[in-house]
């Protein structure tokens, strides 16, 4: 009895996106109490810190920069489903649901998991190194995502308000995908060094020289794993989006706040693992993974809201207001002065994170 015990403790990454996908079976379309909520929560906890594994050894097995792009377009195909999924509910206040969800993934990956990397990484070291070129290239293109999409809609004459005329819209998904695909190609194909940790730290090197690489199947295993815990999280959110709708609404909350808590549910997976990363002197990868959700969360949510326009019936509103204008301006100043010289320290770190802490005190309070 104890020895199975310790082996169903050692599969665990490999039992828990199995019995997540039990329980959103079990409670998908179900009215849930409060005891239930509580479970499910614990649940997705659990699957979540599954997938930090699962996408680790496909990190390890496929190599950088493969390997961060793994959780990142994973993830963010995902989303884009999740949003989809809210978004054909009909109702008046899913009309902003595409806006708030992306723009709350940007300040969370730009300012929240930038800052814990840096954070981390200063921490062990005292000064936080990673590759310069890649690292602004990666923020350039964000920062002329952003900004297409996100807030030339306020300024645009087409339709009134905060809108894309069709033909705007079609131009900024065609956009927003072929720079996306094209920053892709500039990671993978063209120039992937710039994208690589410049050094790392003899603890790492040990790691490395004595971690075994995944064999083939393995890692096909573990993508396998990955992709149901991936659909288990954005599933059981979806489950419990309700409940934190109901939540938002009897505190009082602005109905942007449930933009920003699927968000930070759907990227829970990747700032665990850019922060491991970063503990581990990798803080380059951590920026990989940061820039580059931020990067899909745009990149290919846009396109498919695009399409999905074509049959969604009501505005959809994809300009900021002008105080969340400003948060992305500072966060592209700031972040910029952060990558540019290749290095960071406590500071740096600490300043995204009270550019993070803002963004969550004016969702909650505009």
């Amino acid at each position: 009895m104890v020895t199975m015990i310790r082996v169903l403790l050692a599969r665990w990454t490999v039992l828990l996106p199995l019995l997540a996908l039990l329980v959103l079976a079990g409670v998908w379309s179900q009215s849930l109490s409060g005891v239930v909520v509580g479970i499910v929560m614990v649940v997705l906890i659990g699957v979540v810190l599954s997938a930090v594994h699962h996408a680790e050894v496909v990190a390890h097995r496929v190599g950088e920069p493969f390997g961060s792009l793994v959780l990142a377009v994973s993830v963010t195909v995902i989303e884009v489903a999740l949003i989809l999924a809210l978004m054909t509910s009909g109702e008046n206040k899913t009309f902003t649901l595409a806006r708030d969800t992306v723009f709350a993934a940007v300040m969370i990956t730009c300012n929240g998991i930038v800052g814990l990397s840096l954070l981390a990484g200063a921490l062990r070291r005292r000064i936080a190194v990673f590759n310069a070129e890649g690292t602004v290239a990666a923020l350039a293109t964000v920062a002329t995502l952003a900004t297409l999409s996100l807030v030339l809609p306020t300024f645009t004459t087409s339709k009134p308000g905060p809108e894309f005329s069709a033909g705007q819209l079609a131009f900024a998904a065609v956009a927003s995908l072929a720079l996306y695909g094209l920053f892709i190609m500039v990671q993978t194909v063209r120039h992937p060094d710039d994208f690589l940790p410049v050094e790392t730290t003899s603890v790492v090197a040990e790691e490395d020289e004595h971690a075994h690489l995944p064999s083939a199947r393995t890692a096909l295993l573990s993508f396998t794993l990955l992709l149901v815990a991936l659909v288990c999280v954005v599933g059981l959110a979806k489950v419990t989006s309700p409940t934190v709708e109901s939540m938002v609404e009897s505190v009082g909350l602005p109905q942007s706040a449930v933009g920003v808590v699927i968000a930070l549910l759907v990227l829970l997976p990747e700032t665990l693992a850019a922060v491991r990363a970063a503990r581990r002197g990798r803080v380059q990868i951590s920026l990989n993974l940061a820039l580059g959700s931020a990067m899909a969360s745009i990149g290919l949510t846009i396109p498919a809201i695009a399409v999905a326009s074509i049959w969604l019936d009501g505005p959809l509103v994809l300009g900021l207001g002008a105080t969340q204008m400003v948060l992305l301006a500072l966060t592209v100043i700031v972040g910029a002065l952060t990558v540019v010289p290749g290095r960071a320290t406590l500071l740096q770190g600490g300043v995204h994170l009270a550019l993070f802490a803002a963004f969550l005190f004016l969702a909650a309070s505009p």
